[in-house]
């Protein structure tokens, strides 16, 4: 038997690429702004002071922990790498959290991260909007209604960007983490350069770092929380990695790139502050960055207040490129509704799940007093962590036989599992709360709509007529069928 005209592989190739699927648009370069963009975000221009204070302002403790913190970060990220490059599917954390340990705990994730990622997205649409406001307004605050459209704006601009084209995306987080990075070069470039003028009391901060007063253990613990969320997002790429252009090996590339240079950066950006800023005048700056430009480039001080709306916008954009992510391959798995996980015939990218995403942050906004609480869900992020960790050494042993192009070394999951479960129960523990409790039970929540519509399967036939009427409404098609209009 011959071979038909359709099984030509000319004509395989074509339907592969004319199939609705998230299509492999991010490349090395790509990959390593979206981490960076994740994590440099507007901390480590304005408050650096919270691992100084709680290091009772001793110089070598403080880098210390930053170091510290920065590794590990890289260590979780390495272990995401292997999960990344094993199980290459949207959703990151989620993902391998349904494939190592169940059904019922991803849901978990996804139903807390729904009220919680959004809410961080607004917060950061509102630092923005106070910054992009405020060279307008001088001493004198911009008003709030102000604020609370122009983060709207920006909101939205970047998920309609997001669902339109996943090729702009990546070019927007492009160019802004380059601008960021350019930032921080001015700091730590200037740092070093007054440090090498061998400034004597610049240099007797760093000669005796460890002379002055050494915290005790919780002290330690509480400087550490604040290092590690300076480091928060290195977990960002898992997100995208069904978009990844050969996973295999740019997953791994890519976070043994960004990481290191991360920490790097920040260790340099440090010891410039504290090259021309005293410990005590760390701690008491509203925005160190804007302080440290004031001494050393007054002429150009603007640069920085820029540069940390520069940096926010940056990272909201990469969080809201994740999110989106999360919330189609949770609906892809049925924990949300189908509509989520259709994508655009035009473009293949996940519109609904934009606009989903990007509705809720906006009804964040609108009340801000509500992110306030999303505080008390800090301890879920790394809880999260800890269960995806969890997840990859279940599988290790569960399926020995699964292909994984890269393995980290056994023992660092076992270390991240253990951080992990301490970083959750320390500050409750330290400063027990009823809001946490108010956050468990949101979390156990949970059960009352998984156990009748995830577990039991109860279906509302009229919502299927709804699905239909926004499916032709927004142009999307399931996954996986037969594109319409030709993908990008």
């Amino acid at each position: 038997m011959g071979k038909g005209k359709s099984d030509h592989p000319k004509d395989v190739k074509r339907k592969e690429k004319d199939k609705m699927q998230l299509k492999r648009n991010i490349g090395y370069f790509d990959g390593v702004s979206f981490i960076i963009g994740s994590i440099v975000g507007a901390g480590i221009f304005v408050s650096p002071m919270g691992v100084l204070k709680h290091s009772l302002l001793n110089v070598g403790v403080a880098l210390t922990i930053w170091t510290a913190s920065g590794l590990v970060s890289l260590m979780g990220s390495l272990c995401y790498a292997e999960l990344g490059t094993a199980l290459p599917f949207s959703g990151g954390e989620y993902s391998h959290i349904k494939r190592g340990l169940g059904s019922l705990p991803a849901f978990m994730f996804i139903w807390t991260s729904t009220f919680t990622k959004p809410a961080s997205n607004a917060a950061r649409a509102l630092l923005f909007a106070e910054y992009a406001t405020q060279p307008f307004y001088g001493i004198c605050p911009a008003p709030e209604v102000l604020k609370k459209c122009l983060a709207l704006a920006v909101l939205w601009s970047l998920g309609i960007l997001n669902g339109r084209s996943v090729k702009m995306a990546a070019w927007v987080q492009t160019v802004f983490t380059l601008l960021k990075m350019m930032a921080l070069s001015v700091i730590a470039i200037g740092g070093i350069v007054l440090l090498i003028g061998r400034r004597k009391e610049s240099l007797a901060r760093f000669e005796d770092a460890f002379g002055s007063e050494i915290p005790n253990a919780s002290q330690v613990a509480e400087a550490f929380f604040q290092g590690l969320y300076a480091y928060g997002g290195w977990w960002s790429l898992n997100y995208m990695a069904e978009e990844m252009k050969n996973p295999s090996r740019n997953i791994p590339l890519t976070v043994m790139t960004a990481v290191p240079a991360v920490i790097v950066f920040y260790l340099l950006v440090n010891i410039s502050y504290l090259t021309v800023l005293t410990p005590k005048e760390i701690v008491s700056s509203v925005a160190v960055a804007v302080t440290w430009a004031d001494r050393v480039i007054p002429s150009v001080a603007w640069i920085i207040p820029l540069s940390v709306a520069v940096s926010i916008f940056g990272a909201l954009n990469s969080s809201m490129f994740t999110l989106g992510r999360l919330s189609y391959a949770g609906s892809q798995s049925g924990h949300l509704p189908v509509l989520i996980s259709m994508l655009n015939v035009h473009s293949c990218t996940p519109a609904p799940a934009m606009i989903f995403s990007t509705t809720i942050a906006s009804i964040f906004i609108i009340p801000s007093d509500l992110i306030m609480l999303t505080n008390y869900f800090g301890f879920s992020a790394w809880l999260m962590i800890g269960l995806t960790c969890a997840s990859l050494i279940v599988l290790r042993y569960r399926e020995p036989h699964l292909h994984r192009p890269y393995k980290v070394f056994l023992p660092i999951p076992f270390v991240m599992v253990a951080m992990s479960f301490f970083l959750v129960l320390a500050p409750i523990v330290w400063s027990p709360n009823l809001q946490y409790v108010y956050a468990f039970l949101f979390m156990l929540g949970s059960l009352i709509v998984y156990l009748p519509f995830i577990h039991f399967k109860l279906h509302f036939a009229f919502l299927d007529k709804i699905t239909c009427h926004l499916q032709l409404l927004l142009e999307v098609s399931p996954a996986d069928g037969s594109a319409e209009g030709k993908c990008e």
